[in-house]
């Protein structure tokens, strides 16, 4: 039985739009006074990471972006607990440059900087900025390698490295990252090639939304593989929030972000996440069952079904630790005013059912 608690992170709206591809009203904004405040507000309600978003082009509701790792810095510069998770994307950036921007970082923050590997899902925005567009379990395979060479760059001196995509010679950097042995690594996905991945070198696991059973058999899954590598992974599970003081409320919020999504938008997104997906081994990725509705949602965030009451949502959020999830990634639709109730209404009932449970088992 997992004795810690569940932790909790939400996605930074660091990329205009908000988390649905939908024409509903929305309170939340991409600028950085915004999500200065919404990292405060975070922390203090008890969530323990903000994870940025990469984006280089706009598309599918999401016109501007700004650069996850510098504004990432910005976030930790406003905040005092609150653990930053950075994403970066091996194509645009290689893994010299990020080991040094993040362990700088990590220095100026008190060893607060996280990192998310991307993989990439947007075969168009790789044309655009003129970076290859690999096979699907080659994009796996590359951020595999990125990501020993951050460790080894990290943790040894006179690093040396032979992949087929990096290589490197008796590399020292210094100074090297505050946090030991260093700053925690995270993935996305849900593909055979992404577990795959996360079961040999990545510290935490990134899944797209899903129920709990089909998140049992990705936990299962993972879990095994990871053991049979003597490693061990963490699992992060994505679900957007929607609490309201009824059931009633919470579901037509739901049905009103789906009544106004924008056609167009959500089915060239789905187009393109489930030819990215349809090019593994396995014909299957991240999205490969989605319906129309699930994708109104970047990441199936609906399917995780954290929409109902306080109480509704805290019990299924424990339904989830029990199986094997150890954070979630929430996204809201008001990010400020949802983050607050969220820490005033439902974590306090997750921390009380956890201590039931706890108190069960002595």
């Amino acid at each position: 039985m997992n004795t810690e608690n569940i932790k909790f992170a939400y996605w930074v709206p660091n990329v205009s739009g908000g988390l649905v591809v939908s024409n509903i009203e929305q309170r939340t904004s991409w600028d950085i006074d915004y999500n200065r405040k919404l990292a405060q507000i975070a922390e203090n309600a008890g969530f323990e990471y903000a994870l940025s978003q990469i984006r280089f082009t706009a598309g599918y509701g999401a016109e501007f972006q700004h650069e996850s790792v510098s504004f990432s810095h910005a976030l930790l510069a406003a905040t005092t607990k609150l653990k930053v998770i950075a994403a970066i994307l091996p194509g645009p950036w290689n893994p010299v440059l990020a080991a040094k921007q993040l362990a700088t970082i990590d220095l100026l923050t008190e060893g607060r900087v996280a990192v998310n590997i991307v993989s990439g899902w947007f075969r168009g925005e790789f044309t655009a900025i003129g970076e290859h567009w690999l096979d699907h379990d080659e994009r796996y395979r590359r951020s595999k390698e990125f990501i020993e060479a951050l460790k080894g760059i990290w943790t040894q001196d006179n690093f040396t490295y032979r992949g087929d995509f990096y290589r490197f010679s008796n590399y020292t950097l210094k100074p090297k990252p505050l946090q030991q042995p260093h700053p925690e690594i995270f993935q996305g996905g849900s593909s055979r090639a992404a577990r795959d991945m996360a079961a040999s070198v990545s510290d935490w696991y990134f899944t797209n939304g899903n129920t709990v059973e089909g998140i049992k058999a990705q936990v299962d899954d993972i879990r095994a593989k990871a053991a049979a590598n003597n490693h061990s992974v963490k699992i992060g599970v994505n679900a957007f929030v929607i609490a309201r003081d009824t059931e009633e409320e919470a579901k037509a919020v739901l049905a009103e972000i789906i009544a106004k999504a924008n056609p167009e938008a959500v089915n060239a997104f789905g187009h393109e996440v489930k030819n990215a997906g349809a090019a593994s081994p396995e014909k299957e990725g991240n999205w490969a069952k989605s319906t129309f509705e699930d994708l109104v949602q970047y990441n199936d965030g609906f399917k995780t079904n954290l929409i109902g009451t306080p109480q509704q949502i805290a019990e299924r959020i424990v339904a989830l630790k029990a199986v094997g999830v150890d954070l979630i990634l929430s996204g809201f639709l008001h990010f400020q005013e949802e983050v607050a109730y969220f820490g005033d209404k439902v974590l306090p009932l997750v921390r009380a059912l956890e201590a039931q449970k706890l108190a069960k088992a002595a």
